[in-house]
């Protein structure tokens, strides 16, 4: 890999393979922090009190708060100086990660993850300024790149969470987050070129009110929106319940064998990157349609999960591509909408994504409870079909 360089102007239409890479490893890491609680829920739940059917509020405060701050913090990009805006955002996420790992009670516990939550939407920050550095013929290639970072930044928090929670308890994950976190915000601010955004004279409060401006302005984003709600709620459904069935008699899986799952999720995220060059060639409907078909079949092989471990990896593999696939399109396509408001666009459709895990998580272990693995099956092929159902009919008025 070729050395890693400060970009020196934003204008420039080519990014090296090594600055993509810096980018996604930074969004991977990010994000990730918002994802490590899930195969740990069963773990928390014993140290705090928390009775299973009510864990899934963990993942539920912290996708709430990643929301606020979709609409609070992500349309800064548009307003700030990009590269001060990401440091700030990941150093103040090492203070919080350090207060995760260090929470006394279930309440302290709670506002850490909120905070952690807010904060790791710098992950979207970087996805949108990554968009403004390269051509228009690259910038689907570019998302996709990046946004595998995101994918395969959730679904290996999982492994390193369980590997970690067995060797020296879920408490030491956090820790080493904060450490990471803290070295990559260093290496970004020697990275990032010094972006200052023109043409946009907005003040704050007008900034946010363009995020709901651009919603009643451009279908294709109210449109991309509602698919990435549905699917992240299928994503979770998953995610977050699977902890469940894998941990618990007869099954009796470790954190670590819990956590290696994500490792086949990152299969799939590896295999849907070329879902954003596909987009620069005017093939995003198409993909969008097979990825969707995809993800309500991949509940099929998941439904024999307490039968069969391989169907399981077959399913996850299923599942994150399509999911994966949806995403880095949805992203390549409305990036070409407005580009002096990519920060805006970003905010607007993650939003819909942060909505979609939180009601996934919430339903899923409460689903868990009174109907077992069947039950978040059925769940989970639901929302899939609305998925496509809703793609076929707003694809087909089009």
């Amino acid at each position: 890999m070729s050395e890693v360089r400060p970009m020196q102007s934003v204008a420039a239409h080519s990014m090296s393979s090594s600055v993509a890479l810096l980018f996604a490893i930074a969004c991977g890491l990010a994000v990730a922090n918002i994802y490590y609680a899930q195969p740990l829920l069963d773990a928390i739940a014993n140290e705090f009190g928390i009775t299973p059917s009510s864990i899934g509020v963990v993942i539920t405060v912290t996708q709430i708060c990643y929301a606020l701050g979709l609409l609070l913090l992500v349309p800064l990009g548009d307003l700030l100086n990009r590269r001060r805006l990401v440091t700030g955002q990941m150093l103040l996420s090492v203070l919080a990660l350090i207060a995760v790992s260090l929470a006394p009670s279930r309440t302290l516990l709670l506002l850490s993850m909120a905070a952690v939550g807010m904060l790791a939407v710098v992950t979207q920050t970087l996805v949108a300024f990554a968009s403004t550095l390269v051509a228009p013929a690259e910038r689907g290639r570019i998302v996709g790149l990046v946004t595998s970072g995101v994918v395969i930044g959730i679904l290996l928090a999982r492994t390193v969470a369980g590997v970690l929670t067995d060797l020296a308890g879920w408490r030491t994950v956090y820790l080493v987050s904060a450490i990471l976190t803290l070295l990559i915000a260093i290496v970004l601010f020697w990275v990032l070129p010094k972006h200052e955004p023109k043409g946009t004279t907005l003040s704050y409060p007008q900034l946010l009110r363009s995020v709901l401006v651009l919603f009643v302005q451009e279908r294709i984003l109210r449109i991309r929106a509602v698919l990435a709600l549905l699917i992240f709620t299928a994503f979770s459904i998953l995610w977050t319940s699977l902890v469940l069935p894998l941990s618990a008699p007869p099954i009796s899986l470790s954190h670590t064998a819990i956590g290696a799952f994500g490792l086949a999720g990152v299969a799939g995220a590896l295999a849907a990157a070329r879902a954003g060059r596909l987009a620069d060639q005017g093939l995003g409907q198409r993909t969008t349609g097979i990825a969707l078909a995809l993800l309500l079949l991949s509940w099929l092989p998941i439904s024999y999960t307490e039968y069969s471990l391989v169907a399981l990896v077959l399913g996850v593999i299923l599942l994150d591509l399509a999911v994966q696939a949806v995403h880095v399109t949805n992203q390549s396509m409305i990036f070409n909408v407005r580009p002096e408001a990519r920060s805006r666009l970003t905010a607007g459709y993650m939003i819909f994504y942060s909505i979609g895990s939180a009601t996934g998580a919430i339903a899923s272990t409460h689903m868990y409870t009174y109907a077992g693995w069947n039950g978040v099956c059925l769940l989970g092929a639901s929302v899939s079909a609305l998925a496509l159902i809703f793609w076929a009919v707003t694809h087909h008025s089009s």
